[in-house]
């Protein structure tokens, strides 16, 4: 008798984090398109894990390893899945109740689409809602340029196709923060393509203990991530000539994650790598960095206090 496959499966990879998960979990319960299968794999947690998700029978399987990194643990989800689309959950997140629906929807009609997008919401740690954040506004072309150019991945709120995964084999472990970044720029290099839906998917909670905060590593990679991009034989001419442009965009976007978490040496330092990439004057160029600081801390509820950056930049002036 065949086993009749889920449409979706759902990945959370786990390390400790027991603080929020159950919610990420019932997230899941709660979506109105319920042809799903969650796999929960535990990386090799601290604290106690399997009680937190005994309560939820055996629709929720639970696979605990070794701890080996996120890239690891969403590569062993990987390889248990059923379902025609693949969906990533952290487990400090949560998804909101139609984003299968309209997600699956999606995919459907549009056969030759590998993968869908959408915005998100910014949630305190109480999960008081901060912001919207909607990359389609100033993104509306999800092209290998936009990509390169902006970067806006968040696998939250991504729905893919099972069929990328399997040609590319999965989640690079080299890439301690940013797996998430080289495997979808690789998928778009092997001609997947990606669209939006029109609206929030998911709701990206932060906290102090946020993996993204460890941003020294984070901004390295992403450097190493666009120096292999831009070694690629096969890239487009049209796309390599935006290469100044993308270093631009990445340096100053680093820049800001390294003020976010206070390491202003650092912030200072891609802040005064970018000069060497942007087409305008250093006073234009300035203010261009504030224009951007401002949007990004806007983006997660933050009110950019432009005095603390200014003091920083004395010295490039």
């Amino acid at each position: 008798m065949s086993v009749v496959k889920p449409q979706v499966s759902v990945i959370i990879p786990v390390y400790n984090g027991g603080r929020f998960l159950g919610e990420a979990i019932a997230s899941v319960w709660a979506q109105t398109y319920t042809d799903w299968e969650l796999i929960v794999v535990d990386d090799g947690s601290t604290e106690a894990i399997e009680p937190l998700i005994a309560p939820y029978g055996s629709r929720l399987r639970y696979i605990r390893q070794e701890n080996q990194g996120v890239a690891v643990a969403r590569n062993r989800g990987l390889e248990v899945a059923r379902g025609e689309f693949i969906a990533f959950l952290d487990q400090d997140d949560w998804f909101e109740p139609d984003k299968f629906e309209v997600q699956v929807a999606a995919l459907q009609e549009s056969p030759h689409l590998g993968m869908v997008h959408s915005g998100w919401f910014v949630v305190d740690a109480a999960g008081e809602r901060l912001s919207t954040v909607n990359p389609r506004e100033g993104i509306p072309e999800l092209d290998l340029a936009a990509w390169l150019l902006w970067k806006p991945v968040f696998l939250g709120a991504m729905l893919f196709r099972r069929s990328g995964f399997e040609e590319v084999g999965g989640f690079n472990k080299k890439w301690e923060k940013t797996p998430d970044v080289a495997l979808v720029l690789q998928l778009i290099l092997k001609g997947y393509r990606a669209d939006w839906v029109s609206r929030p998917t998911v709701s990206y909670r932060q906290h102090p203990g946020n993996a993204s905060r460890e941003t020294r590593v984070q901004v390295r990679e992403c450097k190493q991530i666009l120096d292999e991009m831009f070694a690629h034989p096969h890239l487009p001419p049209e796309v390599r000539g935006l290469e100044s442009q993308a270093r631009y965009n990445n340096l100053v976007w680093s820049a800001w994650r390294l003020y976010s978490t206070g390491e202003f040496s650092l912030m200072t330092d891609y802040l005064r790598k970018s000069l060497a990439y942007s087409e305008q004057s250093r006073t234009e160029t300035i203010l261009d960095w504030l224009r951007w600081f401002e949007q990004y801390e806007a983006e997660y509820g933050q009110v950019f206090d432009y005095k603390i950056l200014v003091k920083k930049l004395i010295d490039l002036t």
